[in-house]
Order: C-alpha cells, then sequence, then structure tokens
C-alpha cells in the first residue's frame, strides 16, 4: 500500500510540476520558458479547493465536484482549443490539470 501511495504522489506531482515543461519545450520550444509559467499558472485552477469541506480530501474525486473542476467548466476549456496564443495555452493548461486529478483518482490506490 505504501508503493501505491509512493508512486500516485509521484505520478501527481510530476504531471502537475515537470510534465508541463516537457510540452512547453516540444510543443513550443521557442517560447517555452513563457509556455511553462503560463502552464504551471493554471494550478491556480485548485483555488476552488478552499471553498471546500475539508480542504483535502484523498478519497474525493475533484472532477464533478468542485466548481473549476466541473464538467461545464472543462467544456469552457475545451473551447479554449479554438483560440490562438495564450488562450489555447491556458486552454492546454487546464485540461492537463484536469486529467492529472483523473487520473490520480480513477487509476491509483484510493
Amino acid at each position: 500500500m505504501m508503493d501505491c501511495i509512493f508512486w500516485k504522489t509521484f505520478t501527481h506531482y510530476f504531471l502537475h510540476l515537470a510534465f508541463p515543461a516537457v510540452i512547453a519545450f516540444v510543443f513550443y520550444r521557442s517560447n517555452w520558458k513563457k509556455v511553462y509559467l503560463i502552464l504551471l499558472a493554471t494550478m491556480l485552477v485548485d483555488l476552488d479547493h478552499l471553498l471546500a469541506n475539508p480542504i483535502f480530501d484523498p478519497g474525493r474525486n475533484s472532477i464533478g465536484f468542485h466548481f473549476l473542476h466541473s464538467y461545464y467548466a472543462i467544456a469552457v476549456y475545451f473551447l479554449l482549443l479554438l483560440f490562438k496564443g495564450n488562450l489555447r495555452i491556458i486552454g492546454i493548461g487546464l485540461l492537463f490539470h484536469m486529467f492529472t486529478d483523473f487520473q490520480d483518482y480513477e487509476f491509483w490506490c484510493h
């Protein structure tokens, strides 16, 4: 069980902090540092967790629970992909964040 918790935590933070650098470098090589910072900034979407009680519950799926993690919000994040520039990058970051939270709940021990 401890092994599962370690890998779940490692994967969660790797996907939130390190993998966006890979996305930025591979798809936006000439501007990768700026894109990486934008992708990191999309983690502010987690501010909606502050409205929950408890703020953190390892057994709770964020997707569909918090309002910025709702299916309506995710639909808006998909719409951001239709724009160019920073809005598209924000959409990518938000959708990747949703994927990270989804896999964190669905694919690991809980």
